[in-house]
C-alpha cells in the first residue's frame, strides 16, 4: 500500500486519505482522476479495513465501472491483500437494478421482471397506433419519470393537444408495463427512489449498509440521482463525489451543475480537494484552457498546471470558407502521417455534427482514412437519406427503393399490412409502386384508409409537380422539396430536432451550391457525385477520428483541430444555448490536447441553408489565440448568501433575490446598511 501511496501527488494523497464526512475531489481535466478513485478505494479496503461489502462506487458507464474495479483490484492484489468479493462498483441504472430485485415486492411487483430498452419501448408505443412521433412521446415520458411526474399528474396538468394525448398516452404506456412485469430503463432509478422514499427502515437498513459512496463524474448527476444519494446517505455522511463544474456539458439531457457547484451546501463539513496538476497536455495547451474557463462565473475555481512542460504555441487556422478549411486541415494531416505520426493519434473536433460534411469530404478527398466516433457520417444520417431519397424520385418516381422509405415519412397513415399490399399488387402489375398507384387511384381507395387515400394521391400530385419544377429551375428545387413534403417540419417534432434541422439546412445548402456552380448538370449528376464523395476507399489501415466535441469526453489525442469556431456555431447562440455550458464545451474541446492543437475558423458557411458571413468565435479572444470579438457578459444568477460588489457601496452579501419585471432585483447588506439594486448594477465576487 505504500508503494501505491508514494505514487501520488500531494493532493491527489490528500483525496486518498480522507475517508470521513463528505469529500468533494475537483478532478481537473488529465489530472489522474482514475488513478485516485481507485486508490482511494483500495486504500480505504487495505489499509483501513473497510468490508467490502460496505463500499458503493457509482459510475456512468459499464466500461468505466469495469475499468476501476480492476484498477482497484490490481492495486490490493499488488499489497498481497486478500479480497474474498469484489467491492459493489458499477453504474447507477446496475445498482437500481440490483436492489429491485430483492425490493420491487414493496410496490406489489414480482422480482422477475425485464427490463426493456428504447428500442422496445418505442415498439410499445407505436402498438398504441399513436399519430405523435414515437420518439417524442418516449422522450416525455422519460421526462416525466426523472421529474416524479405520474400519469394521473401528467393528465392534469397537460394544456396542449399534442401534450394531453402524450400524457394519455404514458398512463397507458405505464399499465402495460405492470400488466406485463417490465420495466424501463428510467424505472431502474425512479422505483428505487419510490421504494427508499415510502420505506424509512429499509432506507436506514440500505444506508447503514453502504457506509462509504464514491460517485465519479459528479458534474453530470441529474436532480434524481441527487436525491437517491441523500437517502444512501441517510444514516452517515461519508460520501465522496469526483468531479469537474469546467467540465459539465450535458444539461441539455437533464444533468444539474448545482449539485456539483452547491455540494459543500448541501453536504455539511464537506472538504474540497482540488486536483490541478495536468500529466496531459503541455502549458501552451492549458494556458489556453485556464484563460477560456476563467470567463465563466458560476465555477468553483482550479488552475490546470502541466507536468509536461511547454510545448509548441496554439496554432489559429482562417479560411474564407468551409471548403478551404477542411482541404487546409487535411493537407495538415497528410503531412503528419506522411511525417510519421500514427493516424490514431490526429483527431479533428467540430460543436455541431452538420460540420462533418466539409471535413468527411476534404478528407476523402486526399484519400486520408477516417473514423466517425460516436456519431454516424453526414450521408448516413435518417434525414439527409430522406433527402436523397426523395430527390431521387424526382428524378426517377420508379424507384422502388427510395419510395418505400419516404413514403410514410413525413406519416401518411400507412401501416405495414397496406404498403406490402401495394407492393404485392405493383409486382404482380408487372409496375412500380408510383405507376401502379398512379394508373389504379380508383382501386387505391380499397386498399388504404380515406385518410391515407387523400395524403398518398397528395404525395403522387407532388412528385409530378416538382419533377415539373425540377425541368424548369434546379435551383428552386429544394424549397419546393420542403414546401410539398415537409421534411424539416417533421424532424422538428423529434426530441433531437435543432441537430436535424440544421443537417437538412446544411444540405439545402449544399444542393444550391452545388447548382449555382454547375447550372448544366442534373440532379442526377449531383446525387451521384454525393454517392462517390460519401465512400471512402476500402484501405485497411489506421483512421484519423472525426467526432462531435461531445463525443469526445474522456479521449485525448496528440494532434486535435478543432473547427467551427464563428459565433453561431462555437458558442451556439438562441434562447436555449447557455453560454456557460458553451464555454465549457470549449475547455473540453481544447483538454482534449496532448502537443499540438489548432482551432479554426472560417469566413463563411452554410447556415440554415443560406451562405453566411461569419464573425470569430468570442472564444479565440477569450482563450488567448488572437484577436477576436469581445462580447462582455453580465451574469444575473445570484442567489441568497452570494458576496458581490457594487462601484459606490462597495462589498456586501445577497440576502434576498425578487424578480422584477425582465430584472431581478436583489436584497444586499452592505455592512449593516440594507439596500435594494437590480442585479444588473452588482457583479460576483
Amino acid at each position: 500500500m505504500e508503494k501505491i501511496l508514494s505514487s501520488l501527488n500531494e493532493a491527489q494523497l490528500e483525496a486518498v486519505r480522507t475517508i470521513d464526512d463528505p469529500v468533494l475531489i475537483l478532478a481537473g481535466a488529465g489530472s489522474g482522476k482514475t488513478r485516485t478513485i481507485t486508490s482511494r478505494l483500495a486504500y480505504l479496503i487495505g489499509e483501513v479495513g473497510i468490508d467490502p461489502a460496505n463500499t458503493l462506487t457509482l459510475t456512468f458507464t459499464n466500461k468505466a465501472a469495469n475499468e476501476m474495479r480492476e484498477r482497484a483490484l490490481n492495486l490490493l492484489r499488488e499489497s498481497k491483500i486478500k479480497v474474498i468479493y469484489p467491492p459493489l462498483l458499477c453504474t447507477f441504472h446496475k445498482f437500481g437494478l440490483l436492489f429491485l430485485k430483492f425490493h420491487i415486492d414493496k410496490l406489489g411487483r414480482k422480482n422477475n421482471f425485464i427490463v426493456i430498452d428504447n428500442d422496445d419501448k418505442k415498439r410499445i408505443l407505436k402498438s398504441f397506433e399513436i399519430d405523435i412521433s414515437s420518439s417524442l412521446v418516449a422522450n416525455e415520458i422519460s421526462r416525466y419519470k426523472n421529474s416524479f411526474i405520474t400519469p394521473a399528474m401528467a393528465i392534469a396538468q397537460a394544456d396542449l393537444k399534442d401534450y394531453k394525448k402524450i400524457a394519455a398516452l404514458y398512463e397507458r404506456y405505464e399499465d402495460y408495463l405492470s400488466q406485463n412485469n417490465l420495466t424501463d430503463f428510467d424505472d431502474l432509478l425512479t422505483l428505487t427512489y419510490r421504494i427508499l422514499d415510502e420505506n424509512s427502515d429499509l432506507c436506514e437498513e440500505t444506508s447503514k449498509r453502504y457506509q462509504y459512496i464514491m460517485v465519479d463524474e459528479y458534474q453530470d448527476t441529474n436532480d434524481l440521482q441527487y436525491k437517491l444519494l441523500r437517502k444512501l446517505c441517510m444514516t452517515h455522511s461519508n460520501i465522496c463525489v469526483v468531479g469537474d463544474d469546467d467540465q459539465s456539458i450535458y444539461g441539455w439531457r437533464g444533468a444539474n451543475i448545482k449539485n456539483i457547484l452547491e455540494f459543500a451546501q448541501m453536504f455539511d463539513n464537506t472538504k474540497i480537494v482540488k486536483l490541478e496538476y495536468n500529466y496531459r497536455s503541455t502549458d501552451e495547451i492549458l494556458h489556453a484552457a485556464n484563460e477560456l474557463i476563467e470567463h465563466n462565473r458560476s465555477r468553483l475555481g482550479k488552475v490546470l498546471k502541466s507536468t509536461i512542460g511547454k510545448g509548441k504555441a496554439v496554432e489559429f487556422m482562417s479560411s474564407s470558407d468551409e471548403t478551404h478549411e477542411a482541404t487546409a486541415i487535411a493537407l495538415k494531416v497528410k503531412k503528419l502521417i506522411d511525417g510519421g505520426v500514427s493516424a490514431k493519434n490526429i483527431a479533428v473536433l467540430y460543436r455541431i455534427n452538420a460540420l462533418s460534411r466539409s471535413i468527411e469530404e476534404g478528407l476523402n478527398r486526399m484519400h486520408i482514412p477516417f473514423k466517425m466516433v460516436g456519431g454516424v457520417k453526414f450521408y448516413e444520417r435518417a434525414e439527409i437519406k430522406d433527402l436523397i431519397s426523395y430527390l431521387r424520385i424526382v428524378t426517377n418516381p420508379h424507384d422502388d427503393f427510395s419510395l418505400k422509405r419516404v413514403i410514410n415519412r413525413p406519416k401518411r397513415g400507412l401501416g405495414k399490412a397496406a404498403l406490402d399490399k401495394i407492393e404485392k399488387l405493383s409486382h404482380e402489375s408487372k409496375l412500380s409502386m408510383y405507376a401502379f398507384m398512379g394508373e389504379n387511384r380508383e382501386a387505391m381507395q380499397s386498399v388504404v384508409s380515406k385518410k391515407s387515400y387523400s395524403q398518398l394521391m397528395e404525395f403522387l400530385d407532388n412528385i409530378e409537380a416538382l419533377a415539373k419544377v425540377a425541368a424548369n429551375s434546379t435551383y428552386d428545387m429544394v424549397d419546393e422539396l420542403e414546401r410539398a413534403f415537409g421534411v424539416k417540419a417533421y424532424y422538428q417534432g423529434l426530441p433531437d430536432a435543432s441537430e436535424r434541422v440544421l443537417n437538412i439546412d446544411e444540405f439545402f445548402g449544399l444542393f444550391r451550391d452545388y447548382i449555382k456552380q454547375n447550372p448544366d448538370n442534373s440532379i442526377d449528376v449531383f446525387l451521384n457525385e454525393i454517392s462517390l464523395s460519401s465512400e471512402q476507399d476500402q484501405i485497411d489501415t489506421e483512421s484519423i477520428n472525426i467526432m462531435s466535441v461531445h463525443a469526445s469526453k474522456g479521449l485525448e489525442f496528440d494532434h486535435l483541430f478543432v473547427i467551427g469556431f464563428e459565433e453561431g456555431f462555437f458558442p451556439l447562440i438562441g434562447d436555449t444555448a447557455d453560454i456557460e455550458e458553451e464555454r465549457r464545451l470549449g475547455y473540453v474541446a481544447i483538454t482534449r490536447a496532448k502537443k499540438e492543437l489548432t482551432l479554426s475558423y472560417s469566413a463563411s458557411r452554410f447556415y440554415k441553408g443560406r451562405r453566411a458571413e461569419l464573425t470569430k468565435s468570442r472564444f479565440l479572444n477569450e482563450a488567448g489565440v488572437c484577436e477576436g470579438r469581445l462580447i462582455m457578459e453580465k451574469s444575473y444568477e445570484f442567489k441568497k448568501g452570494d458576496l458581490i460588489k457594487h462601484k459606490i457601496f462597495g462589498m456586501g452579501r445577497v440576502m434576498e433575490v425578487m424578480k422584477e419585471k425582465k430584472e431581478y432585483k436583489l436584497r444586499i447588506n452592505f455592512g449593516g446598511s440594507k439596500r435594494d439594486i437590480l442585479a444588473s448594477f452588482v457583479e460576483k465576487i
